[in-house]
């Protein structure tokens, strides 16, 4: 037998489904799977190089997930060394970089992968003498970017 408690719970549980599920999708269009073409991705010029944003877009499981390629000058940094909440990896295409992990500076060439963790101290630096590039892919989890605007 259903008890008017068995639909009043019912119709609560339903009632916070749909404004969860409206909130995650008022946060902005949902990015579906794409292909982006690094020919049609415009490299803006930077002091340091150059910088192509392929996308910073909310994803089924994420608040935001971007991704972008820097490429530095010889001798140029992307910036000082810094931390924020947000986890990321660089994959390097091309070039020598020099980058700060773990309170360590190691230096890594093409194909090689840098995870740079939570809230750990991070830098980057073109150790080269020709033009370093690396894509650069971060994540927000869900609550990150509410979290990240009280600070």
């Amino acid at each position: 037998m259903i008890t008017r408690r068995d639909i009043g719970i019912a119709l609560f549980t339903m009632s916070a489904t749909l404004a969860t599920v409206a909130v995650t999708y008022s946060q902005g269009n949902i990015m579906s799977s794409s292909i982006f073409d690094w020919n049609q991705i415009e490299a803006k010029e930077t002091p340091t190089g150059s910088s192509r944003r392929f996308f910073r877009a909310p994803t089924a499981t994420l608040d935001e997930l971007e991704c972008h390629v820097t490429t530095l000058k010889p001798g140029e940094s992307s910036h000082p060394p810094h931390q924020h909440p947000e986890e990321e990896i660089l994959i390097i295409k091309e070039g020598m970089v020099e980058s700060l992990v773990n309170g360590q500076m190691k230096r890594v060439g093409p194909g090689s992968v840098i995870f740079q963790a939570s809230n750990q101290m991070h830098s980057i630096k073109n150790v080269g003498n020709v033009p370093a590039t690396y894509h650069v892919f971060s994540w927000h989890s869900p609550g990150m970017l509410k979290k990240k605007a009280k600070n």
